[in-house]
């Protein structure tokens, strides 16, 4: 369904159950300091996320269920692999497929040569959106469930609603999922440590960046690595310069925070009013690197530019910085200054 027929017939979106919710007060936007971007378009909608591998080839999924490769210099673009489903999450595997996060089919692996799918573990009772993810040395796989309440294409009902019913998960070679956390306000990308010490996470609609301990005196423990974020992160990576990368969807907008502290029947009214009325997010193109070791900033890279908005998907690849889009039918990068 699109958001034509959601203003049609209103009637046929789920039902929210919004609870009160007190944002903390966003601090201010940075001065535009975006490099010009080189956008790469491709035959599909919705690039959400983006990969590199060591030839330099770019791998993102679209919403019909392609999952796509674009050669180094841009020029040749190849359909690897269908999904039957939504791609979203990207990373490579040890034994060379790609893990792919489908929002409706679950964890999957991909050949890159045959186009071959198999079903790692499927979309069902425990996995509901299958996000993004991360994948250790070994192969043991940390990835998100974002909600249990909605499909993906309804997922501002899951921001206004505002109830947490996201998860975090991890599956281990031999083929074992554990549920690690529950109760997440729709977790996102995940993140590993340089080292593999510990692992991050995206709460998207908490504006913040969740830790959790690996090895070490803490193992086993949480605690946040960057809160109160300026933005909605969405998916997070571990550059090849180490830093971990933040991809921010949309500015926070004030009224969005105003609306979830008042009384649950505002949001429910809001939420029948169709989608042109709705809050919506900012034509921007947004992207921060954090230490690893501290959390600080090291790169703060902000635009409005005209040909690209709404990043949802960043990978950082020997000094290149690429990007991927919910809503553009294109990837985009730009070259650290």
């Amino acid at each position: 369904m699109d958001e034509r027929d959601w203003e049609e017939t209103p009637m046929r979106r789920p039902a929210i159950e919004p609870v009160v919710w007190k944002a903390p007060r966003a601090g201010r936007r940075p001065a535009p300091s975006l490099p010009g971007l080189t956008v790469w378009h491709v035959n599909g909608s919705g690039a959400e996320d983006v990969l590199v591998d060591d030839k330099g080839n770019v791998y993102t999924g679209v919403d019909d269920g392609r999952v796509l490769r674009l050669t180094s210099d841009g020029r040749r673009l190849d359909t690897i692999a269908d999904t039957g489903g939504r791609p979203l999450g990207i990373e490579h595997l040890p034994d060379g497929r790609l893990l792919v996060c489908d929002a409706r089919r679950g964890l999957l692996a991909v050949d890159r040569t045959t186009g071959a799918v198999e079903v790692l573990h499927p979309a069902g009772e425990d996995l509901h959106v299958c996000n993004n993810a991360a994948v250790a040395a070994d192969g043991t796989v940390y990835f998100t469930d974002s909600t249990r309440r909605f499909e993906l294409a309804h997922w501002k009902a899951d921001l206004l609603e505002h109830t947490g019913t996201g998860s975090f998960l991890r599956r281990t070679p031999d083929g074992a999922v554990e549920t690690l956390r529950t109760g997440l306000q729709f977790p996102n990308g995940v993140a590993l440590a340089p080292d593999e010490s510990f692992v991050v996470f995206a709460e998207m609609w908490e504006y913040r960046l969740l830790r959790l301990w690996l090895s070490g005196p803490r193992a086993g423990e949480s605690d946040v690595f960057a809160d109160n974020l300026p933005g909605f992160p969405d998916n997070i990576s571990t550059g090849s310069d180490g830093n971990i990368w933040i991809a921010f969807a949309s500015p926070r907008d004030p009224l969005v925070d105003f609306l979830l502290r008042t009384p649950p029947v505002l949001r429910k009214a809001l939420w029948r009013v169709p989608p042109r009325l709705q809050p919506k997010e900012k034509r921007t193109a947004w992207v921060r690197a954090l230490d690893p070791a501290t959390g600080g900033v090291v790169h703060d890279f902000y635009g409005t530019p005209a040909d690209y908005h709404m990043v949802t998907g960043v990978r950082e690849h020997g000094g290149r910085v690429y990007l991927g889009s919910l809503e553009e039918r294109a990837v985009a990068f730009f070259d650290v200054p």
